[in-house]
């Protein structure tokens, strides 16, 4: 037969904590993200496509965007290249001129798939102080830039 546990349970470390934490909003949030992704039919790599292209200003030069899916997708070149290609000919970006841009349709969409988190999440976020989740995005932003560097 098992002990009862007596006192406190082991602290865990911070970085630990942090990791277990985020994991399990991140979870959470992105079954949430799935859901309103599959009402729209758009795939997450989409999505996360045109979120990318939005962090560049809605343009960026095509090579410059592809390194940049490459390496925050988690993809090849090759596989950001043909994620590319293929939202230029479901006419969600367009190419001229070696400059990927947002198109209307891409534009219509990602709002459309914005808005809909936003209407699922909103009252998620109305129930914390704003001044905790800026200091939240800002600290989980940090964590992220010195993450990559470690790479």
């Amino acid at each position: 037969m098992a002990q009862p546990r007596t006192g406190s349970p082991p602290a865990v470390p911070a970085g630990l904590a942090i990791g277990q934490a985020v994991g399990q909003a991140e979870s959470v949030l992105t079954r949430l993200l799935a859901g309103v992704l599959a009402e729209t039919g758009t795939s997450r790599e989409t999505y996360l496509a045109l979120q990318r292209l939005s962090a560049h200003g809605d343009a960026a030069g095509r090579a410059d965007y592809l390194r940049d899916l490459a390496d925050w997708l988690g993809l090849d070149l090759w596989a950001a290249g043909e994620l590319a290609d293929a939202m230029v000919a479901a006419r969600l970006l367009s190419l001229a001129d070696g400059t990927v841009r947002l198109a209307g349709a891409g534009a219509e969409l990602r709002d459309r798939i914005r808005d809909s988190i936003g209407d699922i999440t909103a009252p998620l976020w109305a129930t914390f102080d704003p001044s905790d989740l800026e200091t939240t995005v800002r600290t989980l932003r940090e964590i992220s830039t010195r993450a990559r560097a470690l790479r």
